[in-house]
């Protein structure tokens, strides 16, 4: 009645995308930048954002993108979201899970091409055979279930045994407990590099993500000292480096149960040609593992004369690449190289 807005007409998928499009729109007009090249990013959920947003601002408000960056992305929740009758993360996170066992077990880990490699023939396994065995169900061969398993535990590092008892579908926190549960030892969820010591070895899942627990603090205080010293912002609210927005509202493109905003995006790349996307993945991210990014992108059914208009880089480290100093150096070295090739008005 008062005309005044509440947490309702922000907190959700649809509503989230409506305000900051307007923000957007209302920034550039206001300081008189419509003259100028429009590149948005996002990371993690920001990246289901910038896909929701493109079309607004396209569509909506006529104002068409030059790029889009997504770090760490989803677009396609049903690829992270492991379920009774969902099989896809089972599959698209496999080679994650390998390229974990490999960076905890292995003498000489993997880096570089021999890495990249590796992910190449562990993914070819995923979608050729390993996610045939799982359609198949009940009636999969015994023959064809024991060399299945046996894969599985050379890929991941674990049991043959427990990967039948998990009936062949690995999942993120169990995987992160038993993989080095004799070690009394957790992998991290953001950043699967990480490992964390829980109170007992014993139960399915880790008590914290120790990947996040090594960032939390450092964040919190850099933060906390930058607005304070720097920008002379003075409150008494505390900062929440990371934390739930209830309720969120994903209708109406929740209602099919997992949000996919991937065609979206391929809409708005499909009526503006000249829009380019960079996608950057971690091997080690546990969270939007790069696998299920690129097999989002592979089924998005981008017409071929668009499909040059998108590029992947991966990084050796997780969720947050840029933790890692090498892969901050690449990546900024990544994303000039793609700002320099995207076609502006001149």
């Amino acid at each position: 009645a008062s005309g005044e807005a509440d947490d309702r007409d922000f907190y959700g998928l649809e509503n989230d995308a409506r305000s900051v499009s307007e923000f957007i729109r209302r920034f550039v007009t206001r300081w008189d930048r419509w003259g100028s090249p429009k590149f948005i990013a996002g990371e993690s959920y920001g990246t289901t954002r910038c896909a929701a947003i493109a079309p607004i601002l396209q569509d909506r408000h006529g104002m068409h993108l030059n790029g889009v960056v997504l770090v760490s992305a989803v677009l396609n929740f049903q690829t992270i979201r492991f379920g009774i009758g969902n099989d896809l993360p089972h599959v698209l996170f496999l080679p994650t899970f390998a390229a974990t066992a490999q960076f905890h077990t292995a003498d000489d880990p993997k880096t570089g091409d021999e890495l990249r490699e590796f992910m190449d023939e562990v993914e070819a396994f995923a979608i050729e055979e390993y996610m045939p065995a799982l359609a198949k169900g009940d009636s999969l061969p015994e023959a064809e279930r024991n060399e299945i398993v046996r894969k599985l535990a050379e890929y991941t590092g674990l049991s043959e045994t427990y990967i039948r008892q998990v009936n062949m579908r690995l999942s993120v926190g169990p995987f992160n407990k038993e993989l080095l549960r004799e070690d009394a030892r957790t992998v991290g969820r953001l950043d699967s590099r990480f490992k964390g010591i829980d109170r007992e070895a014993a139960g399915d899942r880790y008590e914290y993500d120790p990947s996040y627990a090594a960032i939390q603090g450092i964040y919190t205080g850099a933060l906390n000292n930058y607005l304070r010293t720097e920008l002379n912002y003075r409150s008494d609210l505390p900062y929440e480096i990371l934390t739930g927005v209830s309720p969120w509202s994903y209708e109406p493109a929740g209602r099919a149960r997992y949000v996919n905003v991937a065609e979206r995006l391929r809409s708005a790349m499909a009526s503006n040609p000249h829009l380019r996307v960079f996608l950057a993945s971690g091997y080690y991210d546990l969270a939007t593992p790069h696998y299920a990014s690129d097999y989002t992108f592979n089924t998005m059914q981008l017409e071929e004369s668009l499909q040059d208009n998108y590029e992947t880089h991966y990084y050796e480290a997780g969720h947050m690449m840029y933790l890692h100093r090498p892969s901050i150096e690449k990546l900024k070295a990544d994303l000039d190289a793609f700002y320099e090739s995207v076609p502006v008005a001149e």
